[in-house]
């Protein structure tokens, strides 16, 4: 078997107004269904997709990263900082190769938005 990439990440929200205004609104996703009054919502991230699905009366005990590779890290940062958001890191050049940041969604997944340097 090979794998050769991911097609989505479906993530449980448990207010879909709230993370359609972070994902799309806040990020700058490219929505392809749903909304704000939907169940459930779809973006397109280059060739795969996130989805968003309203649990709203239970959230998994789920914990994980979505790393997101981007042409510039520091510009990204200070779009969401200007859009009212409070990133949990600043931009910084990693051990490992990269520049990156991180910040929570409005469930507290932690997005990572990185690029190789």
């Amino acid at each position: 078997m090979n794998i050769r990439s991911i097609s989505a990440v479906t993530l449980a929200v448990a207010d879909m107004a709230r993370s359609v205004d972070f994902y799309g609104d806040k990020i700058g996703l490219e929505i392809l269904y749903g909304g704000t009054s939907a169940s459930f919502t779809s973006y397109r991230i280059g060739d795969g997709y996130i989805n968003l699905t309203l649990e709203p009366s239970h959230i998994p005990a789920w914990w994980g990263r979505l790393i997101f590779y981007v042409d510039d890290v520091d510009s990204i940062y200070k779009r969401l900082v200007d859009a009212g958001l409070n990133p949990s890191t600043q931009p910084a050049n990693a051990s490992w190769g990269e520049r990156y940041f991180h910040i929570n969604d409005p469930d507290s997944h932690e997005l990572s938005f990185a690029k190789p340097i």
